[in-house]
């Protein structure tokens, strides 16, 4: 499956229109793009197909997004709204039951006919996306399959397969809720899907500074001589937020958490892209390798020693708003956490030894999301005799800042002016909407686009969630790290026990000013 470089015009079929990810994301994405831009834009000719339990006709739907647009895009233009709003249809039914499929293999044909879309056979090019509750992803899949909408194997044997339709599906995250609920969805997707028509989505892979990551690396030759174990002294990603869990709490977070919600999909597959080794090229089989190599080389740790290897918390009340456990809908009994950290070590040539530090959590003091890519310290203080502090300031670090501000600063050492020989730490920064222009874009719109165009470069494979899943697995199942959860005061850093989890190896978060 080679990916176009335009997108295919095809059927978007949304399951779950009528909830909160379509109503604030998925519409108001698609919405922008159909203005056009630097990140592309929707293919021609083009049509989405909303499905869910609520009663609505097209129109209804299409008031309704509006105000979804209105709200959420970036900006609005009613003449821009009302050509986009011709392309969105409506069909209601409940997407894991059977019976609504027949009804919806008619809304696609007509819709499809009558946008020009329908290929040999009556139907169109189709991407499906589950924006449901992650219990129904197995029922719709097997409803897909069952309805006869997937025809894969028709496409491999014909002739001339761009005239013969293609099906695809976009699956959010959770994907599972522990190791074996992952197995069980991944072979749920394969009894109906090819494994190359399956994208996983995962939407900090469309964050602009994580996708820069591969390019800092690979094309600046000053980079990757020094990026090993012989250079790098360890790594932090971070992904914490100043605001809490609120109406959440009930409907999804009180049985997640952060390990489950950030940790295990967004904050492991960013540390992926900074770890891996060089692709033989940029496309996505390449990168999925290298992904899969090195979670398989993330030395887990037992049941035993989870406890270790980690620390949970959870906020508790200021004076404005409740504890974490006083939110409605909270069992405190399940100890959920609202602050996750974890130490990842990998077993291969270029990381061993080198601690791999990764936090998420609600309510600290400050929303950042980045990458800390720490030095070693020179071997030899040659200033020692002139009373400078060196061994006090940090040694060279990278920061990638991904989230608010998006930006690359390198920390160095140098003289300060003036007479005697006395040194401090600068950053060197590039902030990369001021040097390279553009607008922040949500990225739903672009990962979206890519599955249109076939190219699964920025989504996850089977293997990757298998095995991140793997590396979690432990300090879920720990009892003993459940128990020792800490509540942590609103606007601080988190919980002792994470900054102890770096302690203990001489070491302290990267918490910015």
């Amino acid at each position: 499956m080679t990916p176009h470089s335009t997108p295919d015009p095809c059927v978007l079929v949304i399951f779950g229109a009528s909830g909160d990810l379509t109503h604030r994301k998925l519409i108001p994405a698609m919405y922008e793009l159909s203005r056009g831009g630097s990140h592309g834009e929707l293919p021609e000719p083009f049509a989405i197909i909303g499905v869910s339990r609520t009663p609505m006709t097209d129109q209804q739907f299409r008031d309704k997004m509006r105000d979804s647009a209105q709200q959420f895009a970036a900006s609005f233009d009613p003449a821009g709204w009302e050509a986009f709003a011709k392309c969105l249809h409506y069909h209601p039914g409940d997407g894991a039951s059977i019976d609504a499929y027949p009804g919806l293999i008619e809304k696609i044909k007509a819709v499809g006919g009558a946008r020009r879309l329908n290929k040999s056979g009556g139907m169109p090019n189709l991407l499906f996306y589950l924006s449901v509750s992650p219990h129904l992803y197995e029922p719709i899949i097997a409803c897909i399959g069952s309805a006869g909408l997937v025809e894969e194997g028709k496409r491999w044997c014909s002739l001339n397969p761009s005239e013969t339709p293609w099906q695809r599906i976009i699956v959010e995250k959770p994907f599972g809720t522990d190791l074996h609920s992952a197995r069980s969805l991944n072979m749920a997707l394969g009894r109906v899907f090819e494994e190359e028509a399956v994208y996983r989505i995962d939407h900090y892979l469309g964050k602009e500074l994580v996708q820069n990551s591969l390019v800092m690396r690979f094309a600046n030759t000053i980079f990757e001589p020094v990026w090993n174990r012989s250079y790098v002294d360890h790594v932090q990603v971070t992904a914490i937020e100043t605001l809490g869990v609120g109406s959440r709490a009930a409907n999804f977070y009180d049985t997640a958490g952060a390990l489950r919600d950030m940790v295990q999909s967004h904050l492991l597959q960013v540390l992926a892209l900074i770890a891996i080794e060089p692709p033989s090229e940029y496309e996505a089989a390449a990168i999925m390798r290298e992904k899969i190599k090195l979670f398989n080389s993330a030395k887990t740790v037992s049941v035993e020693n989870a406890i270790h290897a980690a620390a949970f918390g959870r906020y508790g009340a200021s004076a404005s708003e409740p504890a974490y456990v006083e939110e409605n809908g909270v069992d405190p009994a399940r100890g959920t956490e609202t602050y996750a950290a974890m130490r990842v070590e990998f077993d291969n040539w270029r990381w061993a030894g080198v601690p791999f530090y990764l936090r998420s959590g609600k309510k600290l003091a400050a929303k950042v999301t980045e990458v800390v890519i720490q030095f070693k310290r020179p071997p030899i203080n040659l200033f020692q005799r002139f009373g400078n502090a060196v061994d006090r300031n940090p040694g060279n670090r990278i920061t990638i800042n991904i989230a608010p501000t998006e930006g690359i600063e390198l920390l160095v050492q140098g003289k300060v002016p003036g007479a005697g020989l006395r040194i401090d730490s600068a950053d060197l920064a590039l902030d990369y909407l001021d040097r390279f222009g553009g607008e922040k874009v949500e990225a739903y719109g672009p990962l979206i686009l890519d599955a249109m165009r076939g190219d699964r470069t920025l989504y996850k494979h089977r293997d990757e969630v298998e095995k991140s899943w793997r590396i979690c697995q432990p300090l879920l199942e720990s009892e003993a790290l459940r128990a020792s959860i800490e509540t942590y005061p609103p606007g601080s850093w988190g919980p002792a026990s994470a900054d102890a989890l770096l302690a203990r190896d001489g070491r302290a978060w990267h918490n910015p000013k």
